[in-house]
């Protein structure tokens, strides 16, 4: 039998929908040799998901793709919540942009793939195995092997240090794992219905409780729209695609269901599910192999962006020899909490769209309807307050003694506002911080309170330095401060890095990779705070040591 073609890299991603891809991305940002693995060699060619938040856009900022995805998108769209009787109880449309993006955005899928896989070009180390199918998936104390299938049906054997499986809900990694995926499958099944030349001026994201069928209308870019529609009990899936059944369903809600050109037509079910662990040994599940969830909230693909976004910088900082490889246990220990969390508030959504009872969507109407009376109220829907932030109890950060608190912005996304850099240009803040670790000091330079020990640990894992001074209105605008050390010098333009810090206990922040917060300090402890950090992640693989890893011999072919 001839021998598989064989490869040895540091990671694998399996799946290169947009979950995995913005692993591949990351990873490729960090300089790891990967491989992205995909059985199809393809986008699907119609939208998917279409809803985009400002964590995700904020994610792609990182990778350099924020403004390409920007272009193909509807910025900052409402989401209305309608009654049974068609009126409005709800105009969701957020103005706050603490991470930098608008919060609800439009987008479709398939153009976002392309993005993705556009900017994997910038990368040569991380290469795509398009067309290749994944047969088994093995791993013990020192690899995983990946036994895959080639388009010609040729063998593959893939060597690789960890595994991220980002190959959707019915995931074969997952499945050849033995992780259980806890939850429910919804009863109710529902039809979506796309159009390329979309009938309606309606700008906005409706949910629409309407008890004689529930549906969801959407505004896409580009001139398409798209409809969601409730299936009853008895309503047989197949029939109700029919092009009668797909017109019929549609009356009422178009001038012309006939002179639609309908692009697709498909039935969905909708699950709640988690699955039970994100990390098995070397092999991390991400985005839909990792949870599902209904679309009422949009939070699929942004979970999904949100895990991507969280395990390639721990995988990337294990591979280089930065953190010890127990930190990947803090992936499962971080994101899962939020998943499930994400997959709560889908299914709040769902039970308001969906009754179907006068009597209990006239309870559900006028409930609403008394909520957003109070300004508090009507505040915290509005600038959509009720989605769950991630905030991080426990994993790689560094809480004050005692019980977590919960206003402590330890483990929560850090602020991303405007600055302005010595030379005079104002950018949003991570465009300051570089590509790892950040230590961000408010009024004082951080490297002045390190030792030369203490900072070779920072350097060791790639830090960057940054000094934040206040406005300086009213000054010259040649005046511009620089640092006698080697910190970046920014200016807080309006003040909201002066609020931020002000609110909290200590003026040297420590920043991950992911713009998570992962220590707050003052100057004074700032050294103790380091040795904490340094045990905490404990790099102990050297580069040398890495590098033989990598020249170990594989079996005869092509080496990667």
């Amino acid at each position: 039998m001839t021998e598989p073609v064989a490869h040895r890299t540091q990671v694998v991603v399996v799946g290169a929908g947009p979950v995995g891809a913005t692993v591949a991305n990351y990873l490729g940002l960090y300089g790891v040799r990967t491989l992205l693995i995909d059985r199809s060699e393809e986008i699907v060619d119609y939208p998917r998901a279409v809803g985009m938040d400002d964590e995700c856009l904020r994610s792609f900022q990182g990778i350099g793709l924020a403004d390409e995805m920007l272009a193909d998108m509807i910025q900052n769209v409402p989401l209305k919540m309608f009654a049974a009787n068609g009126r409005c109880l709800a105009d969701i449309r957020p103005d706050t942009r603490e991470f930098g993006w608008p919060r609800r955005n439009i987008f479709m899928q398939q153009l976002a793939e392309r993005t993705l896989r556009a900017g994997l070009r910038r990368h040569p180390h991380v290469r795509p195995l398009l067309g290749h199918e994944l047969v088994r998936v093995e791993q013990d104390g020192t690899e995983a092997r990946l036994h895959v299938k080639g388009p010609g049906g040729e063998r593959v054997l893939v060597h690789t240090e960890y595994v991220v499986a980002a190959d959707g809900g019915r995931s074969t990694v997952r499945e050849q794992l033995g992780i259980p995926l806890s939850g429910d499958t919804h009863p109710r099944k529902w039809v979506v219905i796309e159009c390329d030349n979309d009938p309606l001026d309606a700008p906005y994201t409706g949910l629409h409780g309407d008890r004689k069928r529930p549906y969801v209308c959407l505004d896409l870019p580009y001139n398409y729209r798209r409809w969601e529609f409730m299936l009853f009990p008895g309503e047989d899936a197949e029939v109700m695609l029919r092009p009668e059944k797909v017109r019929e369903l549609l009356t009422g809600h178009v001038p012309d269901p006939a002179a639609l050109n309908i692009i697709r037509a498909r039935v969905y079910t909708h699950h709640s599910r988690v699955a039970d662990r994100f990390v098995d040994g070397r092999v991390c599940l991400a985005g839909d192999a990792a949870h599902l969830m209904p679309p009422w909230v949009g939070q699929g693909l942004n979970t999904g962006v949100r895990d991507a976004t969280n395990v390639a910088w721990k995988l990337a900082a294990i591979v280089t020899g930065r953190a010890h490889p127990r930190i990947l246990a803090s992936y499962d220990t971080e994101r899962r909490e939020h998943a499930q969390a994400m997959v709560d508030l889908s299914d709040t959504f769902g039970r308001f769209l969906s009754p179907t009872s006068p009597a209990v969507a006239r309870v559900r109407d006028v409930l609403l309807r008394g909520l957003t009376v109070a300004p508090s109220v009507r505040d915290w829907v509005v600038q959509m307050r009720f989605k769950p932030v991630p905030r991080y109890a426990e994993g790689v950060m560094l809480h004050r003694r005692g019980p977590v608190r919960k206003d402590s912005p330890v483990g929560r996304m850090f602020i991303q506002p405007r600055v302005e850099t010595a030379d005079g240009r104002v950018l949003p803040l991570d465009e300051t911080l570089g590509e790892w670790f950040a230590l961000i000091g408010y009024g004082t330079d951080p490297l002045v309170h390190l030792d030369p020990g203490t900072r070779a640990f920072w350097d060791r894992i790639g830090t960057r330095y940054l000094t934040v001074v206040e406005s300086r209105s009213g000054r010259s605008r040649t005046e511009r401060r620089t640092s006698t050390t080697d910190s970046v010098t920014v200016e807080d333009i309006d003040g909201t890095l002066r609020d931020w810090f002000a609110q909290h206990e200590g003026t040297v922040a420590v920043i991950r990779p992911d713009r998570y917060v992962a220590a707050l300090t003052d100057p004074r402890d700032l050294a103790s705070v380091s040795d904490a950090f340094e045990r905490l992640v404990a790099p102990s693989w050297s580069a040398e040591f890495k590098d033989a890893w990598h020249s170990l011999p594989v079996t005869e072919g092509e080496a990667s």
